[in-house]
């Protein structure tokens, strides 16, 4: 008899994981935001205002659609697959197949690669591209409510891959989610109910519609849980054919991301840097004084034409320099071309601020996550 299994991940399963989920666990996965592009609109959606209805693409934290971009971003978080999401990946199918196919091409067959999609899109010459392209494991987020597109599953299992559903554990749905378990009984592989979340996107209504978080510590929804465990217990009853697993909030941000920061911490670090323990970088920093952390610091580096960023490194480049004539050597510093600001280490910062800020310079010691956006978590000003 299959029975109920506590993972390691703070999740729960009856079976196996699929093998997306258990390199996605490990931090091994890197998210491949295909588009914003959605033809549903469903009030649990989670995806940021930046993202939602729009047509861009986003390797991890990193907005890119070119495609060595996002090999180095996979590179850099020593990833073994990647999950292709959004929106709604099938609204650009060519896009997806390019880049299975450049994925494949670059780091081999055995790169995994699974991809979101809902039934709407589901059309047998996609489905026969993206095989051909080798796409691993198809995951289909299923209407709860509405059966009228179930039966395109019929489409998938023609071809020789994983095949799973995975749906938000709503509270107060429990009718309609065993309705939906035993259609599909016989039809997939796996099935992933996911902890509901409430997200400050203007697409999630959840808390419109009168959903709380169980606590203030957690973006996981007041009943959601108790609801995927009592899910778990019927699912052992119906001795259903695929394997189950209730995948929470927590194994989302406390387990998956931190895994995959960390991975990236060691291949992004400059060798100055320190690695804490939850994969954030400590360095020192030397700043522009018109270009420094403040109100829309983002968007000013944005805004910047390729002129003004020639000539804030050459700014950059003569204080390096400067520095490197009292005595500072070469390797202890490196120009951000990303974030226009020289790194350099701790006791660089530590003994020579006063130098640092006779220059005109602004000198400190920063707290960032490895991340293509750097997020800076503290800053202490010298």
């Amino acid at each position: 008899m299959k029975k109920i299994t506590k993972t390691p991940y703070y999740s729960y399963r009856i079976g196996t994981l699929s093998k997306g989920c258990r390199l996605c666990v490990q931090g091994m996965k890197t998210v491949l935001f295909v588009t914003g592009l959605c033809p549903r609109k469903c009030a649990y959606c989670p995806i940021s205002d930046q993202k939602h209805q729009r047509d861009v693409t986003f390797a991890n934290e990193w907005q890119t659609s070119n495609i060595n971009d996002i090999i180095k971003e996979a590179e850099l978080c020593g990833s073994k697959g990647a999950g292709f999401t959004g929106g709604d990946p099938l609204t650009k199918p060519n896009r997806v197949v390019t880049l299975i196919k450049n994925l494949k091409s670059h780091f081999g067959n055995d790169f995994h690669i699974h991809l979101y999609t809902s039934f709407n899109l589901v059309k047998e010459e996609t489905l026969k591209k993206l095989h051909a392209a080798g796409l691993d494991e198809i995951r289909f987020h299923p209407d709860i409510d509405d059966n009228t597109l179930w039966n395109r599953i019929d489409l998938v299992n023609d071809f020789d891959w994983d095949v799973g559903i995975e749906i938000p554990v709503i509270p107060k749905k429990k009718t309609s989610i065993l309705k939906l378990m035993r259609f599909f009984n016989k039809k997939i592989r796996f099935m992933n109910l996911n902890e509901l979340e409430v997200s400050d996107a203007k697409a999630n209504n959840l808390s419109k519609l009168g959903y709380r978080t169980k606590d203030n510590l957690s973006y996981g929804v007041k009943g959601s849980e108790p609801l995927a465990k009592d899910l778990l217990k019927q699912a052992v009853k119906l001795d259903l054919s695929y394997n189950v697993h209730y995948c929470t909030a927590k194994l989302k941000d406390k387990v998956q991301l931190t895994k995959r920061i960390k991975r990236r911490a060691k291949n992004a670090k400059q060798h100055f840097d320190i690695i804490n323990n939850d994969g954030t970088l400590t360095r020192g920093v030397i700043y522009l004084p018109y270009l420094y952390p403040s109100f829309s610091y983002n968007e000013k580096i944005a805004k910047l034409t390729a002129k003004q960023k020639t000539f804030i490194r050459k700014k950059l480049s003569t204080a390096k320099r400067h520095l490197m004539s009292l005595g500072v050597p070469n390797e202890l510093f490196m120009i951000d071309e990303q974030r226009l600001r020289l790194l350099t280490n701790v006791g660089v910062i530590q003994h020579m601020s006063d130098k640092i800020k006779s220059m005109g310079l602004k000198p400190a010691i920063i707290i960032e996550y490895p991340t293509w956006d750097a997020l800076i978590i503290e800053l202490e000003w010298f």
